[in-house]
């Protein structure tokens, strides 16, 4: 007779640790606990648990208060908010299979999701009863413009329209997002399968730090003793730069171009066509009639024709300089006994030997200036001498990737301001490109909630012989995405809907363009443009020649902006619902416009990541902010000190730390004291006349 079997206790189920509370210092996710298959358990206990939030706001019985309906809204959703900052953030910056998969079945939930809130009649009728009571509540200013921007947020939703019209919404919707999330998982695709392997003897032209780099790449993929270059733009762009080998220039270039169209498998161009032809739908039973003037109705441009006027302005000057730049460089390439007329993958590199010709400045000669270190040193810096901010690094800190560095930041009370992570370096597992997002932004409807931003950049990864060196231009795009950091760590409002950077498309490119001026104050220079191998300050003579230099190519960069937002804002204006002939569209819009032959837009429309997301109809906004930028710089100069105490003072305030508490232009002119002028900008590009 066997014994009996000890009973054993219950088997504890591990927690999820995205359902946890977080321990580590103020609040950083615990990533190295966090698996790619927690992520499903924790979206379905967020999504069940703000649904409940969202039934009692909407089923109470009490009659609508700004407490119990606008601030109870306010503060619904938080777990959710948690889940997906770390899902997504991580989606970008460090994806795989995994996290793709997972991310291709959540696109529609979520978006169903966010559509029955948005469409909740019960919502929108309490609401709406605020709204139309708004000036009897007693609101401060803050608690008007959280209300005002409710209402119209949930009208633009479509909580208006009738039943089957809200259908169609919930329909468009769920489909849009799982074409996005396919878009941008495709071009991630392309840039992740395309490499170029190289011998020694393709190498001419190139320095030696891109032959290095070249080098890890290979041996990265398995080829030690090879080359690659790769479409991460840290390798394929300084490779158009200095590459001797015209045919290999023009491979690369083709590829770097034709990311989302280059397999079956990986094209975008039906799946851009559908997402336009549900953009127009989506508008019409709005009532507008074109994505664009719905698209553009909440900023501050309004309309179309506004944006067509500002583009225009920059265009007819930026193709004139083009034409001059091209002449020159076609007279160089003959000058060295080339005889082919200037292509566009031979441009970038005649324009190199250009600039070395007219300023003896070229990149060989500035990025031993730029240590990557020092750079994010002088962001630091300029953040303490404007708003009096200090960064301490946290070795210990949890972190998603090896790479990733993360900063305390406090005030000059020594008060906790929130945490800064930056991701530097370029891998395969990250979408080209460099942005700002948050982990957790700040608000204070629920208590004090500090932020955690992150910086995502795609520079090139040293090594011990030799540390990450920048270009100019990459020491510029690191200022860029730390004027983005800097809107989201001083951000100083109550209300987590209009916290820092969630403002207009074209007022969040503001604080980021402003901050790069910064770069090329004296006193930025003069302290950190250090040799890397010899710790000397970079010498006048050659500071002097780069600010020479400043507009050189101007036309150039400007052309290949401008097309692509021409480009976006005609895509979105069209009328008919019917599917676009994407290639087709894109030709002749160029065509139109008069583009030289010799200059691509900077984003073609099947790898166009901006307008597949939140910048529909809204890359202009670059410009649209640049108007403002360089006219708010102004102000520093005027007053005769770049870090000027009083204007610094009011940038803070109005800019960088009043979120969307005011309306934009509002907020520019306190900050101001006038709309801005073009004129700052058409200087600031060498463009004025």
């Amino acid at each position: 007779m066997a014994k009996a079997r000890a009973k054993l206790p219950a088997r504890k189920k591990p927690s999820n640790p995205l359902l946890t509370r977080w321990s580590a210092a103020f609040g950083i996710p615990p990533f190295a606990k966090i698996e790619p298959h927690h992520y499903k358990g924790a979206f379905a206990e967020a999504l069940k648990e703000h649904k409940a939030d969202i039934a009692r706001i909407a089923n109470q019985e009490a009659k609508p208060t700004f407490a119990n309906t606008i601030v109870a809204l306010e503060k619904s959703g938080r777990l959710l908010d948690k889940v997906a900052s770390v899902f997504y953030n991580l989606t970008g910056a460090d994806t795989n299979d995994a996290l793709q998969a997972i991310e291709r079945e959540m696109a529609p939930k979520l978006a169903a999701h966010e559509t029955a809130i948005m469409l909740n009649s019960k919502i929108f009728k309490r609401v709406e009863d605020l709204y139309e009571r708004r000036d009897t509540l007693g609101l401060d200013d803050e608690q008007r413009r959280v209300l005002e921007l409710r209402y119209k947020w949930l009208v633009r939703a479509g909580a208006k329209l009738g039943a089957k019209q809200k259908a169609r919404v919930g329909e468009i919707n769920q489909r849009l997002a799982t074409l996005a999330t396919q878009f941008s998982q495709n071009v991630l695709k392309d840039e992740q399968s395309w490499r170029m392997v190289l011998e020694e003897s393709d190498l001419e032209g190139l320095s030696t730090a891109l032959r290095d780099a070249a080098a890890r790449a290979a041996a990265d993929a398995g080829l030690a003793g090879k080359y690659v270059i790769t479409l991460s733009r840290s390798s394929v762009e300084p490779f158009l730069q200095f590459s001797s080998r015209r045919d290999l220039r023009e491979q690369a270039f083709n590829a770097w171009i034709r990311r989302g169209e280059m397999g079956k498998e990986t094209d975008n161009r039906a799946i851009t066509a559908e997402i336009v032809a549900l953009r127009t739908e989506f508008a019409n039973l709005l009532g507008f009639k074109t994505y664009a003037d719905y698209s553009l109705e909440e900023t501050m441009a309004k309309t179309p024709g506004s944006v067509r006027d500002l583009l225009t302005a920059v265009w007819d000057p930026a193709v004139k300089r083009a034409g001059e730049e091209r002449d020159a460089l076609q007279a160089r390439a003959r000058s060295e006994g080339s005889n082919f007329a200037i292509a566009p993958w031979d441009w970038r590199y005649f324009a190199e030997k250009e600039r070395k010709a007219l300023y003896d400045v070229d990149e060989a000669s500035t990025r031993p200036y730029f240590k990557l270190d020092n750079v994010i040193a002088a962001a630091f810096e300029t953040a303490g001498k404007l708003f009096g901010l200090k960064f301490k690094e946290m070795k210990d800190a949890p972190r998603y990737h090896e790479d990733v560095r993360v900063w305390e930041v406090t005030n000059k009370r020594g008060d906790h301001v929130g945490v800064f992570l930056g991701d530097y370096y370029a891998r395969p597992s990250k979408r080209s490109g460099a942005w700002m997002s948050a982990f957790r932004s700040q608000s204070k409807v629920a208590g004090e909630v500090a932020p955690i931003i992150v910086n995502v950049m795609n520079f090139a990864k040293g090594d011990e012989a030799t540390p990450s060196l920048l270009s100019l231009d990459d020491a510029r795009t690191l200022f860029h995405e730390f004027g983005h950091g800097l809107h989201g760590l001083l951000s100083d409002v109550t209300y987590p809907s209009i916290s820092g950077t969630a403002v207009t498309r074209d007022f969040v490119e503001l604080p980021s363009q402003l901050y790069e001026h910064w770069l090329m104050v004296p006193a930025t220079l003069e302290k950190f443009a250090l040799h890397h191998e010899t710790g000397k300050p970079m010498p006048p003579k050659l500071l002097k020649r780069i600010k020479k230099a400043r507009n050189f190519n101007q036309g150039f960069s400007t052309i290949e902006y401008l097309a692509s937002a021409f480009v976006d804002m005609e895509l979105h204006a069209r009328e008919d619902e019917g599917d676009v002939d994407v290639g087709k569209f894109e030709s002749e819009t160029l065509k139109r416009l008069g583009m030289p032959s010799e200059i691509v837009m900077r984003h073609r429309i099947p790898h166009f990541l901006h307008i597949m997301g939140g910048y529909a109809a809204g890359y202009y906004s670059y410009l649209w902010s640049e108007v403002m930028d360089a006219d708010a710089f102004a102000a520093f100069e005027e007053a005769g000190d770049h870090f000027d105490k009083a204007t610094a003072k009011k940038l803070r305030k109005f800019i960088y730390s009043g979120g969307n508490q005011r309306d934009p232009l509002e907020a520019y002119v306190a900050f101001r004291g006038r709309p801005p002028e073009i004129k700052g900008m058409l200087k600031k590009r060498g463009l004025a006349s």
